[in-house]
This record gives structure tokens, sequence and C-alpha cells, in this order.
């Protein structure tokens, strides 16, 4: 059985549906935000380089930053506390947060009508679903996360 304290972890980063809270690009916490800001730090005031770059390097590639810039900052303004905490702000139909709630289980896998069609997914996402919670209620939460923490959600 999992620590408290683990398992507080865990369920700030997997969602009651299985998705990885934590790889997600609107979550506060997660890897892309936290990347995107690390990187953004790192490049500075690289814009006014990258224009000159167009025409000292021959690089159109550079002409682009502009583009490259606005994503990097909309990815590093995640503001997300996770869908344990709020609703989805990334699948706006979603159902499974106001339903585990009421079921009162912290997975669907662990809820007696899994799996329901009441999820608000569409088909992809829904066959993701399925197989996440499989997979956790086959190996356990714990060796779910082992399995993923380091896998991209995207």
């Amino acid at each position: 059985m999992m620590e408290n304290v683990e398992r507080e972890f865990i369920k700030k980063r997997i969602a009651p549906c299985g998705l990885h809270c934590g790889k997600c690009f609107a979550f506060t916490e997660g890897d892309i935000s936290c990347h995107s800001t690390e990187l953004k730090k790192s490049l500075g005031n690289f814009e006014v380089y990258a224009q000159r770059f167009v025409g000292m390097l021959d690089e159109p590639v550079f002409a682009k930053y502009p583009d490259f810039k606005e994503m990097l900052d909309y990815f590093s303004v995640a503001s997300c506390q996770g869908c344990r905490k709020e609703k989805c702000k990334l699948f706006k139909t979603c159902n499974v947060r106001a339903c585990s709630e009421e079921k009162e289980v912290e997975f669907c896998f662990q809820c007696s009508q899994f799996p329901c069609e009441h999820t608000g997914f569409d088909e992809h996402l829904y066959k993701r679903f399925v197989t996440i919670n499989k997979r956790m209620r086959e190996i356990g939460i714990e060796k779910y996360y082992e399995e993923i923490k380091d896998v991209p959600r995207y």
C-alpha cells in the first residue's frame, strides 16, 4: 500500500480518469510549464538576435522566432491546478471529476460501473481512458505512475 504522502503526490498528478496532469501543458507545476519557463530564461533577449541571424547566418528559420516565442510564452504561464482541484481546462466536456466525487472513488477503475459512457470524452480519448484505467487496475496506481511519470503525455 502506498504511503499517504506518496498517494497524495500521485493523485495531484494523475486525474481520476487516469490522464497525467503533470505532463499537461496547462498544469501549473507540470513539466511543460517548468521547462518552458527555464527555456525563456535561457533565451533571454534572443528575439533581437533571431532577427539578425536571418541575414547574418542566412537561416530563414530564425524569422519564425516570434511564433515560437508566442507559443513558449503561452506554455510558461500554465494556470491549471489539476483536475482534482478544478474543472479540466483542456477537455471542456469532461464529466469524470464530478462523477468520481459523486461515486467517491479516486480513479475510475475503482467504480463498479467502469467503463461507463458518461465521461464526455471523444472516441480517441475514451479509448485511451479505458486502456489507462485497465492498466492501473492491473498493476496498481503506484506502479502505473512509475511506468508513466517520465513519458510524454502527447
